[in-house]
């Protein structure tokens, strides 16, 4: 595999690596949302939400869609909302190791 290949998938993978980022992924997985339902989901603040947002859309993971003031931003697609749900069932099966990752991170 090429090196720009997997320097690539690096910046796919850290959409997913921040609580956030996770937190409106999940918000968003069954319907799209406008920025400030994302915010009052997450309980979070708009600044730092749209940062994410922008970062989500930036790894091609999520889509925003314009009206009027308004954006509401989805999953980019059914194969995203796969991933996060296989995402799921992968943790269910590996959740107790996990606890032991911390102790091998450099």
């Amino acid at each position: 595999m090429l090196q720009a290949d997997i320097d690539t998938k690096v910046k796919f993978l850290r959409g997913f690596a921040d609580k956030t980022r996770i937190q409106i992924l999940d918000s968003i997985k069954d319907q799209e949302k406008a920025v400030s339902q994302i915010v009052d989901d997450l309980k979070g603040n708009q600044s730092n939400i749209s940062q994410h947002l922008a970062c989500l859309k930036g790894c091609g993971l999520i889509v925003g869609r314009q009206e009027g003031k308004y954006v509401y931003y989805s999953l980019r697609n059914e194969q995203v909302r796969k991933l996060l749900m296989m995402f799921n069932t992968v943790f269910e099966d590996v959740q107790n190791d996990v606890a032991c990752c911390d102790r091998h991170m450099d």
